[in-house]
């Protein structure tokens, strides 16, 4: 079998959703830690032999790498139960993969990032402008999620999906970027959901 290496932070939510995965599906991961507040990602030989884009998480396939968490989180799901066969409810799965990564990963997580681990007194200028509207962007993704989860109990097929876990990574520490995830009660009812899923891993394992 193939070998494969997760090349990752342990504390991001973009990484934990590949561990997610393969831990739903039994799959063995090696898995190599870079820091990235230090800096590990942009050394001359991680941009020259892993991402020439310096950013983890990567997916290492043998020799080749993929880069993308959601990309790897597909790969390591192909042929299986997280990705449905019905063509509406594989698209329907995809399009909730792509409205994580432009509404909510970059409001949700970055103020994550910024306020438990960059501290909001050592934010630029810029990033501290920014702030605001991450804060709303974030609400408002919360609250689609929340809209969603009071009809069904998952995001696509009516069953567990990749959709769920990539959305469940950054979703339940949202609370470590200032979101009052009890004002979300579909959506804290949903993680309790997927947190009993049979192998679920915690992101600090």
């Amino acid at each position: 079998m193939t070998q494969l290496t997760l090349h990752e932070d342990p504390v991001s939510g973009n990484c934990y959703k590949i561990r997610l995965v393969a831990a739903q599906l039994g799959i063995a991961l090696e898995r190599r830690a870079y820091d990235i507040l230090k800096g590990e990602t942009r050394t001359p030989a991680f941009l020259a032999g892993i991402d020439a884009n310096g950013r983890i998480p990567v997916l290492q396939i043998g020799d080749r790498f993929l880069p993308e968490s959601n990309a790897a989180c597909l790969y390591l799901a192909h042929g299986s139960a997280l990705v449905p066969d019905d063509r509406f409810d594989h698209a329907d799965m995809m399009r909730w993969l792509f409205w994580e990564q432009y509404s909510h990963e970059p409001n949700v997580a970055t103020l994550r990032f910024w306020r438990r681990y960059v501290g909001e007194g050592n934010l630029t200028p810029a990033q501290r402008a920014l702030v605001p509207g991450k804060e709303q962007a974030g609400a408002a993704a919360l609250a689609l999620m929340d809209r969603h989860l009071a009809a069904h109990a998952w995001f696509a097929a009516g069953r567990p999906t990749v959709a769920d876990l990539v959305l469940y990574a950054y979703t339940h520490v949202a609370a470590e970027g200032g979101f009052a995830l009890p004002a979300y009660p579909a959506v804290t009812t949903w993680l309790a959901r997927v947190a009993a899923l049979p192998r679920h891993v915690t992101m600090d394992a």
